[in-house]
């Protein structure tokens, strides 16, 4: 009876290190993952930040101010600019499609100002011209009397 309460006790432990071997593995796979998710977070913030040269001013409400502040105290950022900077950057490239229909109407809108221009431009040529013949007519009939 011994014997099979040994042999019993030995599968048991066999088990145990089995499962203690395959959590091992899935620990290991879980630590991988998270630093080539944070070394790609890493990237994304470094390129959202590398091409940063306009200063802007803003004011914030203190909710974003505390959530601005618990990405620099979470390591994230440098500062709460950096924070801003970074979230401003994802947050229009997240609205690509926004922006692309905003441009669209921008660019009839310029289209449409030159338009204006053109025929403000003409019609003050015209009333150029109408003025410098009015003034030449009334030189000729100066003349004559």
């Amino acid at each position: 009876m011994k014997s099979g309460k040994t042999t019993q006790e030995t599968k048991t432990k066999q088990k145990a290190t089995k499962h203690q071997s395959t959590l091992d593995d899935l620990g290991s796979q879980v630590e991988k993952f998270a630093v080539r998710t944070a070394e790609s977070i890493k990237k994304v913030i470094d390129k959202a930040l590398a091409s940063r040269n306009t200063v802007l001013t803003i004011r914030v409400n203190e909710d974003s101010d505390k959530k601005l502040r618990m990405l620099v105290d979470a390591g994230l950022f440098k500062s709460r600019s950096e924070s801003a900077a970074f979230l401003i950057h994802e947050g229009t490239k997240s609205q690509e499609s926004l922006f692309t229909k905003i441009s669209s109407q921008m660019h009839k809108i310029d289209k449409i100002k030159t338009e204006l221009k053109d025929i403000i431009s003409q019609e003050m040529a015209e009333v150029e011209t109408q003025s410098k013949d009015a003034e030449t007519q009334s030189k000729k009939t100066t003349k004559k009397r």
